[in-house]
């Protein structure tokens, strides 16, 4: 899954990417190219204590795009993912040609979300996050441990979400990696991720892991710059492809491709 952030602010390529789609044809062809099968295009930041832009902004940065794209049969293969936490946002995007919704709340920042997902009919990839990307920081307090508490946190939204009417076919699972974690907390979930995916009642689904140039690993290996983090990403990936995860959100696709590429020939035989 390559990441196309379509805003001023986001935490790693913010402004790289004007929303003019007439500019974006080589960034698209260069992740086409390099293996990227899903494209999560995002038009509202959830760095934290991100400023929230309004639901017609979010779709003037978006929009354009979706309809570009679905206009251009070179990416017929491509499928899209919208990055919003916002009801009628997501209803504009499918409508628009986009195929998945990728919710970093899991439907709790939208009451409309799931109900709208599910009369959709559209896949959606719930996220564990606590709280919002203002508040998540200081959410970090897991007493039984972080793996039960995403564990039994994400089955939650799963149940609340099949109560809304989304079939569990149309259901991915992200842990939520730097989202209301510490770093130590990011690390173990990444060390035990195939604990998590085994869960009682999260077994069988599939799941997204995303963890391309995030702070943590910045702070691990001293690069400051998130453009910087790619062999720490590298590293992230390959944890991730060891416990199972089945789709990587990753902004250098080409380089998390070969990553990928080696994870499964070692780990998945």
């Amino acid at each position: 899954m390559a990441i196309l952030n379509l805003t001023p602010d986001s935490f790693s390529d913010g402004g790289v990417h004007n929303p003019d789609p007439t500019t974006l044809l080589p960034t698209l062809n260069s992740f086409l190219s390099s293996g990227s099968t899903i494209l999560d295009i995002g038009g509202q930041s959830t760095r934290p204590h991100a400023p929230q832009v309004s639901p017609a902004e979010e779709l003037s940065r978006i929009l354009p795009t979706i309809n570009s794209i679905r206009s251009n049969q070179a990416f017929n293969s491509l499928a899209l993912s919208i990055d919003t936490y916002r009801a009628s946002v997501a209803a504009a995007a499918i409508e628009a040609g986009a195929n998945i919704i990728n919710d970093v709340s899991a439907g709790v920042m939208d009451p409309e979300m799931l109900p709208t997902v599910a009369k959709l009919g559209c896949t959606v990839i719930l996220m564990h996050m606590r709280g919002t990307p203002n508040t998540m920081t200081s959410l970090t307090s897991y007493p039984s441990g972080i793996v039960h508490g995403v564990a039994t946190e994400l089955l939650a939204r799963v149940h609340a979400a099949e109560a809304a009417g989304i079939f569990r076919w149309r259901i991915i699972l992200d842990p939520g990696i730097g989202f209301a974690k510490t770093q130590a907390q990011n690390l173990e979930l990444l060390r035990r991720f195939d604990e998590l995916r085994d869960w009682e009642g999260l077994k069988g689904f599939p799941w997204c892991v995303g963890t391309s140039r995030k702070g943590f690993i910045g702070k691990i290996t001293g690069a400051r710059e998130a453009r910087e983090r790619i062999m720490g990403t590298a590293a992230c990936v390959t944890a991730a492809v060891r416990g199972g995860a089945d789709v990587v959100r990753v902004h250098d696709v080409r380089e998390m491709r070969e990553v990928v590429r080696m994870g499964e020939a070692i780990w998945r035989v």
